[in-house]
């Protein structure tokens, strides 16, 4: 293993605890309707749990309400019973062959709570991306004592993944101040 073996690992582990952040952040319900909310919703299909995606169109109706179109008509009561009870609090209404499910607006209390659940997801972020720059900086600590590098270069490798390190806990940063203000509007 080598330096930039060690760089490339610390960047590709990194990036994936920004895209797992996205995703986390995107769960957030924000009052504005996107059809993410519902990816992990399950549907009883023909005794098999599937994905609403798999059995239904989604498509957004405008910015507070999003359309299910179930593509077989018997499913449009078993998908509405199962975007009901996933505890999302919606609450779906048919409408011939369209399942309209509006978002309830956010109280000021709702939004305060969701701020601290988005604030606890950014912290995790940042103390997962801290520790792999700690686990990049034993690694090259090991090639230091193996010999297989010099103290200079470990010295400059451990300020490169420094560097690494501050760009993503930025990028963080702007992530959720972004998400805070998006949560914040009314």
């Amino acid at each position: 293993m080598s330096i930039a073996d060690v760089k490339k690992s610390v960047e590709q582990k990194m990036h994936k605890s920004i895209d797992t952040l996205k995703n986390d952040l995107g769960k957030v319900r924000t009052g504005r309707a996107h059809t993410g909310l519902l990816d992990h919703v399950r549907v009883d299909y023909y005794g098999n749990p599937t994905p609403i995606n798999q059995v239904a169109n989604m498509t957004l109706i405008d910015a507070r309400t999003i359309g299910v179109q179930p593509w077989e008509k018997k499913m449009i009561p078993v998908v509405e019973k199962a975007i009901r009870d996933a505890d999302l609090g919606l609450n779906p209404a048919t409408l011939g062959e369209l399942i309209r499910v509006p978002m309830p607006a956010l109280t000021e209390e709702r939004r305060r709570d969701l701020t601290k659940v988005v604030r606890a997801e950014s912290e995790a972020a940042r103390v997962a991306i801290r520790n792999v720059r700690r686990e990049g900086n034993e690694q090259l600590k090991r090639l230091l004592k193996d010999k297989a590098v010099s103290e200079d270069d470990e010295r400059r490798a451990q300020d490169d993944v420094q560097k690494l390190t501050d760009r993503f806990i930025a990028d963080v940063d702007k992530m959720l101040a972004a998400k805070e203000a998006e949560l914040m509007a009314v």
